[in-house]
Formats: structure tokens, C-alpha cells, sequence
């Protein structure tokens, strides 16, 4: 008998790249969710005796999810796979009654290796496949054919095309804008996970928001959000062969004294002081999120020496002082905040638009 999996994720890539990482041969009838609130219905619905849960999602996040089956006592078995990878969230999760925790992007024998652990997979559960008679000259050929041709196929329910991602004028597809989003999530949660190890806080992580956009569109865009408060910022370029931009990494100034109170420096209301912290931030975010995302699409970066764009200023005078050198932009936006405090840290990452057809062609390679 199949058994009924769920695989519930916001982003279309994550949910294939799950799917395809399954034990081969697992007689499995697959759902997707693209959210909490979907994830609940078709877990009523009985599409769901296990669920594969991602934590960053928008209407109802993983950890609602997880809330929300123990509230209802509804029966399904849990395994979250999230590129928030933070002990505490961690924690938190198997708190809540998720069996397990994997990171992304997931690693087929890992998935494999958890779902056999808890007695979820067995070697049962292979879909056999018919028992052929003895060869004759007419059927070498078909024995011969690539072993994945031989497997029985997966059930699949909502069903999602797979389109090509590759627009020939740069613009930026719902398709690739996923892509990207979850590429960055990936890349967030790495970055993160290295800030909450280092303040011992837990780090609530957003949805990346990516755009390709005029450069002069972003100017607008952050002066329009500007609050009374002024802001200080990083900048640090990188390249890789094809590929450059420059990361911009800007705090609050009212987060200042928080920050510092959780790095254990001696707080001195001084641009010395706020520059140091600030250094140490931009090391910390932007190493460890353009690591994550030359990890996931095999490249290298190398970083420049990071700049101060100014202290104590408003964010569209930052921004304004780097955007002058193209005209539009892959904008990969980052807010990060820790929980009881009341931080706010931006990170922008922005991609030339010559950068869009080597990193397009990077995408397609990986997810062929």
C-alpha cells in the first residue's frame, strides 16, 4: 500500500528538489502544500500520514504547523527539512513533536537514512518490480537500458510543470524569482546560524524578497521605508568568473547597544566603537550568506575589502553612493532581527545585470 507523503514548502523549487531525493523505488503517493494553511488541509484531507515540513513560510509557518498538529492531535509524522538551521530551532521543532530535523538542501542519503530510522521507509516499501523471462536476442537491448528507466515511477498528486527558467530578456519569471528565493533562504539561514551561535540568541529569519529591478527603482523603494531612525552601513564587493556585485550590510543605529551588550563589548556611544561592531556584523552576515550561496551553485567568490558607506545616515543616501555604477539590479533583500531584541539588520545583495546569465544558467544546471 503507497503511502501517503506531503511535502510542504513555499518555494516550487524546494518541493521537486524533495521529491527527487526520495529512496528510489519507495512506493509513494505524493501531495504538495505551498503553505501552513494548505498543509493542514491535506493533512485532513488523509494526504499526509508524513509530512516533510519546511519552518520559513508565509500564511502558517512550520512552527504553526507543528503547533497546530499536536492542538488537533492530527495523525501524521513529521520530519523538517529548512535552511534555518539553528540549534534552537532545532530544538524548538522536536519540542513541538517533529521527529526529526534536516537541513538544506537536502542530501538524498541523509532523507533516506532518517526516514529508515523511524520505521517510516523500509526496504518493504520498494515497489518490486516484474520478473522478466529468460533473454532472448529481441530483448537484450531493453535489459541493457539505464537503470533509472526501470524503476516504477512515483505517484505525484498536484502535479507541478516543470518550465524553463531562462528568459531571453532578463526578466525575472515567478519561476526564477523562486529559484533565487530559495537559494538565498538557504544562504540566509547558513548566515544566521553563525549569528546566533555567536550573540547566543535565536535569529527570526524572514522571507528573502528578491527583484530585478532599476537601480534608481531600489533608491525609491528604501527612501519610501525610511523611518525617523538613521542607519549605518558596509559595503564589500565580490566577483566570480561571470558573476559581481556588491553586498551591502546596514543597521539601525538604535541597535547599537544591544548588539554590543550581546558581543560583550564596552558600549561607548562613539563612530570608533559602532565601527567595530559594524565590521564585525558585515564579516559574520556577508561571508557566511555568499558562502551559502556559492555552496549551492558551485562557484567561488572573492570579497573585497569591505567599505564604510557611511554612520549615522539615512539608508537612500547609503544605497545611492553604490548604485551609480549599472542600471539594474538582481536585489536579494535580508532582514534579519533577534528575538527580544529590538535589532534590525539589513542585508542587501546586488547583482549586476550581466551577473543574471551566469547565474541563470548555474540554476538550470543544478536543478536538471
Amino acid at each position: 500500500m503507497s503511502t501517503k507523503l506531503l511535502i510542504c514548502d513555499d518555494s516550487n523549487m524546494a518541493r521537486k528538489q524533495l521529491a527527487r531525493s526520495l529512496p528510489d523505488g519507495w512506493d509513494v503517493d505524493i501531495s504538495f502544500a505551498a503553505d501552513g494553511v494548505e498543509g493542514i488541509e491535506a493533512i485532513k484531507a488523509g494526504k499526509g500520514d508524513v509530512l516533510l515540513l519546511d519552518l520559513n513560510m508565509p500564511n502558517m509557518d512550520g512552527y504553526q504547523v507543528l503547533e497546530t498538529i499536536l492542538q488537533q492531535d492530527l495523525p501524521t509524522l513529521t520530519i523538517v527539512v529548512s535552511g534555518d538551521i539553528q540549534p534552537e530551532a532545532h530544538k524548538r521543532v522536536t519540542g513541538l513533536g517533529a521527529l526529526d530535523f534536516i537541513k538544506k538542501p537536502v542530501n538524498k542519503e541523509k532523507l533516506t537514512e532518517v526516514l529508515r530510522s523511524y520505521g517510516v521507509f523500509t526496504e518493504e516499501d520498494f515497489i518490486k518490480a516484474p520478473e522478466s523471462s529468460p533473454a532472448s536476442p529481441d530483448t537484450v537491448a531493453s535489459e541493457t537500458q539505464p537503470e533509472k528507466e526501470q524503476k516504477a515511477p512515483l505517484k505525484i498528486t498536484a502535479v507541478e510543470a516543470s518550465k524553463p527558467i531562462i528568459t531571453p530578456d532578463l526578466e525575472l519569471s515567478a519561476e526564477l524569482r523562486d529559484c533565487y528565493q530559495e537559494i538565498a533562504n538557504v544562504a540566509m539561514g547558513r548566515a544566521g546560524d553563525l549569528l546566533a551561535r555567536l550573540l547566543d540568541v535565536f535569529v527570526e529569519l524572514p522571507i528573502p524578497n528578491v527583484n530585478f529591478i532599476e537601480v534608481s527603482e531600489l533608491r525609491m523603494a528604501l527612501k519610501d521605508v525610511e523611518v525617523n531612525d538613521s542607519t549605518s552601513g558596509i559595503c564589500q564587493g565580490f566577483i566570480s568568473p561571470g558573476i559581481s556585485g556588491e553586498a551591502l550590510l546596514i543597521l539601525n543605529d538604535s541597535s547599537f547597544r544591544d548588539v554590543a551588550d550581546l558581543m560583550n563589548y564596552q558600549y561607548q556611544a562613539d563612530k570608533g566603537t559602532e565601527l567595530e561592531l559594524l565590521m564585525d556584523l558585515a564579516n559574520v552576515l556577508i561571508g557566511a550568506c555568499l558562502k551559502g550561496i556559492s555552496e549551492q551553485l558551485d562557484i567561488n567568490f572573492s570579497q573585497g575589502h569591505p567599505v564604510v558607506l557611511g554612520q549615522h545616515r539615512k539608508i537612500s543616501e547609503l544605497i545611492a553612493n553604490t548604485s551609480n555604477k549599472w542600471k539594474k539590479t538582481l536585489a536579494i533583500e535580508i532582514s534579519y532581527s533577534i528575538e527580544n531584541y529590538p535589532v534590525k539588520c539589513d542585508l542587501l545583495l546586488l547583482f549586476t545585470e550581466k551577473s543574471m546569465k551566469t547565474l541563470n544558467n548555474k540554476l538550470s544546471y543544478m536543478l536538471d
